[in-house]
């Protein structure tokens, strides 16, 4: 009996895993799922191609012969877009590592934004919430019992001071 050719062998493993693909893409339940799964994902597939978009465009910017002014109208449009991903991964995404790691890239990448526009003296953007923010809960209505109002005051002791 001669030795498995190492070359064939790879070749029927090809084989193999190719008709095993086949017939798992040609199952209508595999077709089902990877619909459903396509069109779950289509919202933040769209938002990340509008984010990338606008990131390309954004650096499409025009030499001033001013280097630091020209990494900075570079860098900022590329870290807002790595912002909007990131927002994306935050509104669509289900790995909690995945979504610190967004929050962090948010948090990061305005802070070095707001640094490269301080060091240049450039106007700072008003302040805003991120889109994806909720808006804050509506105020409750007037107390129902009296003397529950915002007028009621509690004093509790505060254990870390030693004057009371």
């Amino acid at each position: 009996m001669r030795a498995p050719n190492p070359h064939t062998e790879r070749m029927l493993l090809s084989v193999v895993i190719v008709l095993t693909i086949s017939a798992l893409c040609g199952s209508p339940a595999f077709a089902a799922r990877l619909q459903t799964t396509a069109s779950d994902e289509a919202p933040f597939l769209a938002e990340n191609n509008t984010a990338m978009t606008t990131m390309m465009d954004g650096m499409a910017v025009k030499p001033t012969g001013d280097v630091d002014r020209d990494f900075v109208a570079l860098m900022v449009p590329h870290h807002q877009g790595a912002i909007d991903m990131a927002q994306a991964e935050l509104r669509y995404g289900h790995n909690e590592q995945l979504r610190r790691i967004a929050q962090e890239i948010v948090v990061e990448q305005q802070q070095e934004i707001v640094a490269m526009r301080v060091a240049l003296g450039q106007a700072l953007p008003p302040p805003a919430p991120a889109p994806d923010q909720q808006k804050p809960a509506p105020k409750p209505a007037a107390p129902a019992h009296p003397g529950s109002g915002d007028n009621m005051q509690m004093n509790m002791l505060n254990p870390m001071r030693e004057d009371q």
